[in-house]
Formats: C-alpha cells, structure tokens, sequence
C-alpha cells in the first residue's frame, strides 16, 4: 500500500461580479432553466474563495449562510460535482469571503460557482 501524504496547500482566488449590460430571455428548456442572451462585463467588485485541500475526503464550506443549506450553496454543489466526476478523493474546505450581495443581480453565486471549479 502506498503511503499518502498530508495536503493541506492554501490558495485565494478572486470571484470577480458582472453586470449585465443586456439580459434578453430568448426560451426556455424542459427542465425550467431560461435560455438567455447576454452581454456583461466584469467589475473591480469580488468575494473570495480560500480554499484549502485536504485529504479527508469531505468538501466542507464556511461559514454557514443563513437560509442556505451547505448542500442546496452552488459553492458546494461545483466542489461536490468535479470531485464526483474527477473521482477524486481528496477533499476541501472552502472559506467564503462575501462581499457581493445575494440576490443582487451581479453574478455572486454563479461567480462563486465557476472560481471554484477554476480552482
């Protein structure tokens, strides 16, 4: 059996908001989601994510948002997912800096989203 070694490298990376300068609905998909046609542009305005791999396995995420369950945060759902489809088994834990507001319309929790499959 090989011996494995402890990861616990940390890095921060930027989760840049948009504003959209045109949002058009152009469909929408069976399963509910919009088809959309958009043109936005990145703003000096972001969280940041400190992630910090592990070997534990488990993608862990702090802190807690309230009225978001860790499993229902888009933050999550991307660790969760490319280790799934990675078949990794290292896991994370994930530090939310949040800046941006929830609900705002520029872009945070899907910014979130892509900066952690990025990272």
């Amino acid at each position: 059996m090989t011996e494995r070694t402890m990861i616990t490298d940390t890095t921060t990376w930027p989760s840049p908001a948009k504003l959209n300068l045109f949002l058009y609905i152009t469909g929408r998909q069976a399963n509910g989601y919009h088809e959309l046609q958009t043109l936005f542009q990145f703003i000096d305005l972001c969280d940041s994510l400190e992630i910090t791999a592990n070997d534990s396995g488990d993608i862990t995420l702090s802190p807690e948002i309230e009225g978001v369950a860790t499993q229902d945060n888009l933050i999550w759902k991307a660790a969760s997912a490319l280790q799934a489809k990675a078949q990794c088994t290292y896991g994370a834990h994930i530090k939310l800096d949040k800046i941006l507001p929830m609900g705002g319309g520029i872009g945070g929790g899907s910014s979130n989203a892509a900066t952690t499959l990025v990272a």
